[in-house]
């Protein structure tokens, strides 16, 4: 058995790769987190609790592990908006100690947002230009890892429920139109003409499964399709009939555009989502129809509420 240390493990994508691996003979998990959106971690797995900025209590986790998959991070532009220099620790220093104290093999987790607001359908030879802290921040973590044992993933728009245990986020496109949808009976774009390159949060655990043990390294695009804002909302409009749809020609409130292709992750591991958008939709109806949410409107759900409240807090 080979010592996988999920780096971050108790959050939303760290859920499902936490179940998926742990669910897989072949490794022993380990999770290392500082819970900061949960008030417990209840899985039966062997768990760290730990900050990645403490330095003195990881390393010995690195010694342990054979496989590293890094999670950890401030996520969304908005949530790392708050404190750029907190956002740059976390997200950008923490990695470049990890590429200098571990030599084994790691999975590192970026962003397709660190290819800003391009017309072209985007591969992993296209140019990066970030928009936010969070991308750039992420982009300069991808340096730090060039030369090491490291497959880095940059994600499209994550959607779906991950795991039975760990919170869902509500502050992505697919869930939190769904949301309204639900609960407000009205869905609201604006503009909607830009394109995001969607993807289940569960189909990132698949692609974590798979490489493990591989070779592989270097930059993949991971994405199962990419779909225009408006006509998602359609999409989730068929889930719910009784649904008012509203579109104006104002601007859309992000006004990041991309398409990205996922090919060079197709011919090098096969990789091909097997979740799709639907699946997500129904997964939050499921939800917020059977009341396994009590508020929706908690800050836990929402990066950037969240850590305004931690950081902010009222006087």
């Amino acid at each position: 058995m080979k010592n996988v240390l999920i780096v971050g493990g108790a959050g939303y994508v760290g859920g499902a790769i936490t179940d998926l691996v742990q669910a897989d003979p072949r490794f022993k998990v380990r999770v290392y987190d500082s819970i900061v959106y949960e008030d417990s971690f209840r899985k039966p797995v062997d768990f760290v609790y730990g900050d990645v900025r403490d330095t003195a209590k990881l390393l010995p986790q690195l010694k342990w592990a054979d496989c590293v998959v890094w999670l950890a991070a401030l996520v969304g532009d908005g949530a790392c908006a708050v404190d750029p220099e907190l956002t740059k620790a976390i997200n950008q220093d923490s990695v470049k100690w990890l590429s200098e104290n571990f030599k084994g093999r790691i999975i590192f987790m970026s962003t397709c947002s660190v290819y800003g607001a391009q017309d072209a359908e985007l591969d992993e030879s296209s140019p990066a230009t970030p928009l936010s802290i969070y991308a750039s921040t992420k982009l300069s973590a991808e340096t730090y890892l060039k030369d090491s044992n490291a497959i880095i993933f940059r994600l499209g728009t994550l959607f779906g429920v991950g795991d039975l245990f760990s919170r869902i986020r509500l502050d992505h496109v697919v869930n939190i139109l769904t949301v309204r949808a639900a609960t407000t009976k009205k869905i609201s774009v604006f503009g909607g003409n830009q394109f995001r390159p969607l993807l289940h949060v569960k189909d990132v655990a698949r692609a974590v499964v798979m490489n493990l043990e591989t070779s592989h390294r270097g930059i993949y695009n991971l994405h199962r399709q990419n779909v225009r804002i408006v006509d998602l909302a359609y999409q989730i409009r068929n889930h719910f009939p009784d649904c008012e749809m509203e579109t104006t020609d104002l601007p859309f409130q992000d006004t990041r555009n991309y398409r990205v292709s996922s090919k060079k992750a197709f011919e090098t591991f096969g990789f091909q989502a097997i979740h799709s958008i639907d699946d997500g939709i129904e997964e939050v109806k499921n939800l917020l129809e059977t009341g396994r949410i009590k508020d929706l409107n908690h800050d836990r759900y929402s990066n950037q509420r969240f850590i305004e409240k931690l950081l902010r807090p009222a006087k």
